[in-house]
């Protein structure tokens, strides 16, 4: 295990907060909970957790595989991450989606946790960090989106609407200026 820097741990766990967005898709996963009555919490953050490891060792390997290589893929994250931003702070939907009537691990594991959003700001991430630092990132974000979703109902009353679409902005914020990091870095500019 290389020497873990905490500050790289707290910067890359916030990149996965701010993209994940477990508090703006309150909204979404209360949905899914009506529409399907529960969400199994434990079940859903474990297959995130597969999935995100998995695309974070194998994902380089698929883009090799494909003919990229993983600074592109960083540069194309960052577009993605950029674009995941400006929905984030203009309130508008570029990416539409529709939620099936299933359980915990469509929509909820992904791609509202894991989705491609996730996967490509892992990829972007490990051109920068190490493995390690991204695992402890994915870790202690995954532990929040575990308490989200056990008490998704205590949040959106704790919250309230206003307080959901504020931290929706400021996050969006902190993403977008993330995303012209990754790409000004992976571009050598």
């Amino acid at each position: 295990m290389a020497s873990l820097n905490l500050k790289e741990i707290l910067t890359v766990s916030t990149i996965l907060f701010a993209v994940i967005d477990i508090v703006g898709s309150i909204p979404a996963l209360l949905q899914v909970k009506q529409r399907v009555g529960y969400i199994k919490s434990g079940q859903a953050t474990l297959v995130s957790l597969m999935i995100m490891v998995a695309f974070l060792f194998l994902g380089e390997s698929i883009l090799n595989f494909l003919g990229v290589d993983v600074k592109s893929f960083a540069i194309a994250g960052s577009l993605v991450i950029f674009f995941l931003a400006l929905e984030m702070i203009l309130g508008i939907r570029l990416y539409k989606d529709e939620i099936p009537e299933t359980a915990s691990i469509i929509p909820v594991a992904f791609p509202l946790i894991a989705g491609t959003g996730t996967m490509t700001t892992l990829l972007s991430l490990r051109a920068v960090y190490d493995s390690w630092t991204i695992i402890i990132g994915i870790s202690l974000n995954l532990v929040v989106v575990y308490l989200v979703l056990r008490n998704l109902y205590r949040l959106e009353k704790m919250l309230g609407a206003a307080g959901i679409s504020v931290l929706r902005k400021v996050f969006g914020i902190i993403l977008l200026a993330i995303a012209v990091k990754l790409f000004r870095t992976n571009l050598g500019v």
